[in-house]
């Protein structure tokens, strides 16, 4: 199975060049340590920031400087501060490319649920809501399953939605799979040493399987 970095490390893959990019709480801040140097790209963080750069090194820390989910950042050069409310403008009018986000559950419709698990307090729903409301492409970075072993891309989601077909890619530590329009997933790639049947056992919702599947390359 992958480990986060790995995880990240693979869906940095999907980046293209020129895209503006919001990096959710959790795996996807781990992205912005994979980007390829010959890329230009934006990340973006709704708490107003445009220009995230790698995570900080001991003697770079600035703990004035934080992403959304109040990690310590870097910031590249030409990079920009403003306020939430332009950057929540910037999302909602549709200026973001790419939004990478984690998820507790992600429904074979393309559904996903990351926000809030009732009974648990939580602080807020974040800028979820509007990222997913508002992005062209969704990739959900995620683990295949919960820490009691079931299955977290499902039928349909147990969880409050954050939005409704909206997922188009899901990493997971088994896998590389797409939503199908249709309904389904759509096994693309598979872990380094992880069987298909290992992947279907472990996936609740239709797994679709189209041919051979090629390991992960990174």
């Amino acid at each position: 199975m992958l480990t986060k970095q790995q995880i990240a490390q693979r869906i940095a893959k999907e980046v293209k060049n020129g895209q503006y990019i919001n990096l959710g709480i959790g795996i996807p801040t781990l992205v912005a340590n994979y980007i390829p140097d010959d890329l230009e790209i934006v990340l973006q963080s709704e708490n107003g920031l445009l220009g995230i750069g790698p995570f900080p090194t001991e003697d770079q820390i600035d703990p004035d400087l934080i992403n959304a989910g109040k990690q310590t950042i870097t910031m590249v050069k030409g990079s920009v501060l403003f306020n939430s409310a332009e950057s929540f403008a910037m999302i909602r009018g549709g200026h973001v490319h790419l939004t990478i986000l984690g998820a507790m559950e992600v429904s074979e419709n393309g559904d996903i649920a990351n926000w809030k698990i009732p009974g648990k307090m939580v602080k807020g729903m974040g800028g979820a809501m509007d990222l997913v409301a508002s992005a062209d492409n969704i990739i959900v970075a995620m683990q295949h399953c919960s820490k009691s072993g079931e299955s977290k891309l499902l039928k349909s989601c147990s969880l409050p939605i954050t939005g409704i077909r909206c997922v188009k890619k899901i990493v997971t530590d088994l896998a590389v799979l797409e939503v199908d329009p249709e309904g389904g997933f759509i096994l693309k790639e598979r872990a380094p040493g992880v069987s298909v049947e290992e992947i279907k056992s472990k996936t609740e919702g239709k797994l679709i399987l189209n041919g051979e599947i090629p390991e992960m390359e990174f």
